[in-house]
């Protein structure tokens, strides 16, 4: 006779695991910040991970030996993937070491803020080739064979601040957007060949970068923040965790805002 519990459960679906057992994910700027998180996440979920690093290097190792003591595998990759011909090295190398890529993250960035009046063209060209070609780029070189395998998970780190403009970071905002954009037609392209691709939109988060900012500022910043407070980077990794999970299997050309309501507006 079937228990109580049996029949409770009886043809009930199964809870969401979010199990990444068996996949292996890559994580550009994983050294520090949301990508660290990123990347731990990942792995404590059960990826091998591998991530690249520009100037942290040291502090990408760490990312690693911490990865390889939750029985993971791990490895970074110092390159700039701003540079077109970097990212083919270091795709060389990631697939030499590493038999596939199932989950991709485009992560990496950088800012050059200053007023729209005061900003040179230097400024503008360094964050679009890292923030938005840089996405491009790296992409190229992993999603054609995860559509060839028929499975594969694109995510790519976009921010509140390329959705609702922001002052000061106008060469951030359009790389940002641009990367909503990459993402939609990516996400069309590619949705019947296996290959989901979504974008995550945090807010303000508290890093090293947001430790930059004046206090003043990020006091307004949670002032028009409903929850009161800015995000703390394990916030976002989780986003990235579950978009990259099975259980997302019919997610596509999404973004997801993780922002504490801030993009609700007044």
């Amino acid at each position: 006779m079937a228990t109580a519990l049996e029949k409770e459960t009886e043809g009930q679906p199964e809870l969401p695991q979010m199990n990444l057992f068996g996949r292996t994910a890559l994580v550009t700027g994983g050294s520090r910040g949301i990508g660290k998180s990123i990347a731990l996440a990942l792995a404590s979920a059960g990826a091998d991970v591998a991530l690249t690093c520009y100037t942290g290097c040291k502090f990408s190792q760490d990312v690693c030996d911490l990865i390889s003591h939750m029985d993971r595998k791990s490895k970074y990759y110092a390159h700039d993937v701003g540079d077109t011909i970097e990212v083919k090295r270091m795709a060389e190398e990631v697939f030499a070491d590493f038999e596939s890529i199932d989950i991709l993250v485009n992560n990496a960035g950088i800012t050059r803020d200053r007023s729209f009046k005061k900003m040179d063209r230097q400024m503008w060209d360094a964050v679009l080739a890292v923030d938005l070609t840089g996405v491009f780029d790296v992409t190229k070189h992993f999603i054609d064979p995860m559509a060839e395998r028929g499975w594969g998970r694109v995510i790519n780190v976009s921010s509140i601040v390329g959705e609702i403009g922001n002052f000061g970071q106008a060469n951030y905002a359009a790389a940002k957007a641009g990367v909503i954009g990459l993402t939609k037609t990516l996400a069309r392209e590619y949705a019947r060949k296996g290959v989901t691709v979504n974008a995550i939109a945090p807010g303000f988060v508290n890093t090293r970068m947001t430790q930059a900012v004046p206090e003043k500022a990020l006091e307004q910043v949670r002032a028009m923040t409903p929850m009161g407070r800015l995000a703390e980077p394990e916030e976002i990794a989780a986003g990235v965790v579950f978009l990259a999970s099975g259980e997302a299997s019919y997610i596509t050309g999404h973004v997801l805002d993780i922002n504490g309501g801030l993009s609700m507006g007044g």
